[in-house]
């Protein structure tokens, strides 16, 4: 059985990688395999402690791949090839119970749309890419989509179970 397979959307400093961490984290503490996938438009530093990779791994991520142009890493190894599609990078990826993918805005799995006041490019993605199901915030949204603020990681993580059918354990102490 695949895991399913939700996204974390955004524009650059809308805080995609803040919001997977404390995801994978909550999930976590539930119980639940998360492996994360991040799509990044430019080549990482590869192994690095302050990655976005690695602060997946930090937060309980089972997996974790870094995936940019011309290149790509799984669990801080480098890969050999080209980028793979999303597909590709799914099939990579160790038995888990979901997958949070970071980025791929353009991708059709279903996915939340991170929007904060303060970043640089507000525009909305709802209604131009595909598949956003709910949207969370900072700032009161009109759309007829959930919305959820974006600290309400309780709220969130019952959400994505929701959508993807995860049948989630009771939370178990940090």
């Amino acid at each position: 059985m695949t895991a399913p397979v939700f996204g974390i959307a955004g524009w650059k400093n809308a805080g995609k990688t803040t919001l997977t961490e404390r995801l994978v984290a909550g999930f976590t503490l539930r119980g639940v395999r998360v492996a994360t996938v991040k799509h990044s438009h430019h080549a990482a530093m590869a192994g690095g402690p302050e990655t976005d990779s690695a602060r997946h791994a930090r937060a309980g991520a089972m997996a974790t791949a870094l995936v940019w142009p011309g290149g790509w890493m799984l669990d801080a190894e480098a890969m050999a090839g080209q980028e793979p599609d999303l597909p590709g990078v799914l099939a990579r990826l160790p038995a888990c119970d979901l997958v949070l993918v970071e980025g791929y805005k353009s991708a059709p799995h279903e996915k939340i749309e991170l929007r904060r006041l303060g970043q640089p490019d507000r525009r909305p993605l709802a209604g131009h890419v595909p598949n956003v199901a709910a949207i969370a915030a900072d700032h009161p949204v009109e759309t007829a989509l959930p919305v959820f603020a974006l600290d309400d990681i309780d709220a969130i993580i019952a959400f994505i179970a929701q959508r993807t059918g995860l049948h989630m354990p009771p939370r178990k102490s940090p």
